[in-house]
């Protein structure tokens, strides 16, 4: 038994290796790749247009590609792992369209600037999931049920919000910025975007590494996980918060990504057989490789760049497909 846990350790760690290698190839193909292609040696001669290019967009959109996967990676499997459904995502509870309605805002009434629009998002995002909360708190059976309808009941606001926005713009101008935010895009990231979603990323994933043996309880009935010693409702609320707060930091700067939640944390679970620690961060860094490899393709395979969640989901809709056709991921929390 010691000996096949050994094996496991071992094949998990290599997974993680193997990950690690291949996102670091992809970081420095993102940084190579674009309209205006970098080497070694432009670099490193110090040309003037290179490293201005480097520094100003190829390096910040990177990180950002990197950040985004990777906390939406990890944000998707403790989600999972809280509402015991393989198939949720941060919009359960509202997140995605509450900053879809804080986006709209800010263009349509206040014409905001990229960074206006950021916050507007991040808060709408915020709003949204504290209101979802708020009112499963208010009901009698405080379960996870009670949760999920609430968050439907919040998106749907949200999504009737945001359509009546869309119906009033203006359809030259206004109309088409809300419909290129909401497809998601790492066009227009520059190194004033990233404090806010990089800090919030590594500060809301080291709080989920930390209870993270914690929140696997969460994946058992209730009345186990009470019985164990675990306090189910504050730890849920932490981990909801955290994984809340690095979804909506990162959607506030690059709009929707649709399935990087979805398609990290399965990927990983099938890989390792299990939910624990090294999953978590495996998910975290095959998100950061999936959204690298779709920013690439999505600057360089039409004259003008595409909207990177297209690519994701083109990755995602096969993918359920096949878990369709699979009978369904079976993942533990062992």
């Amino acid at each position: 038994m010691q000996l096949t846990h050994k094996n496991r350790n071992n094949k998990t760690a290599l997974l993680i290796l193997t990950a690690l290698v291949f996102t670091g190839a992809v970081f420095w193909l993102s940084l190579c790749t674009g309209r205006y292609p970098l080497t070694f040696s432009a670099l490193f001669s110090g040309d003037p247009g290179a490293v201005n290019v480097f520094f100003t967009l190829r390096l910040p959109r990177t990180v950002m590609a990197f950040t985004a996967g990777f906390g939406l990676g990890a944000a998707g499997m403790v989600y999972q792992l809280i509402f015991k459904n393989p198939l949720a995502s941060p919009d359960i509870i509202g997140v995605s369209s509450g900053a879809s309605a804080g986006a709209a805002s800010a263009i349509l009434f206040f014409h905001a600037s990229a960074a206006g629009i950021t916050a507007f998002a991040f808060a709408g995002g915020l709003a949204a999931v504290f209101l979802s909360l708020g009112l499963s708190f208010l009901s009698d059976r405080r379960s996870i049920s009670t949760m999920v309808l609430s968050g439907i009941a919040v998106s749907a606001l949200a999504q009737a919000f945001l359509m009546t926005l869309k119906f009033t713009a203006d359809p030259e101008r206004e109309l088409a910025s809300i419909e290129y935010w909401i497809m998601g895009s790492l066009g227009s990231v520059t190194a004033k975007s990233l404090p806010l979603p990089v800090v919030i990323t590594a500060l809301g994933v080291t709080v989920l590494a930390v209870f993270f043996r914690q929140i696997l309880m969460l994946s058992l009935d209730e009345d186990e996980a009470q019985s164990l010693g675990v306090p189910v409702a504050l730890l849920r609320l932490l981990a909801l918060t955290a994984a809340t707060l690095i979804v909506a930091a990162i959607v506030s700067v690059t709009g929707l990504i649709s399935f990087t939640g979805l398609l990290a944390p399965h990927t990983a679970r099938l890989l390792t057989k299990d939910s624990r620690v090294p999953a978590f961060f495996l998910s975290g860094i095959l998100g950061g490789a999936l959204l690298l490899a779709s920013d690439i393709i999505a600057r360089s395979a039409a004259s003008g760049e595409m909207p990177v969640s297209i690519l994701t989901s083109a990755l995602g809709a096969p993918f359920l497909l096949w878990l369709i056709f699979k009978g369904g991921s079976k993942w533990t929390s062992s």
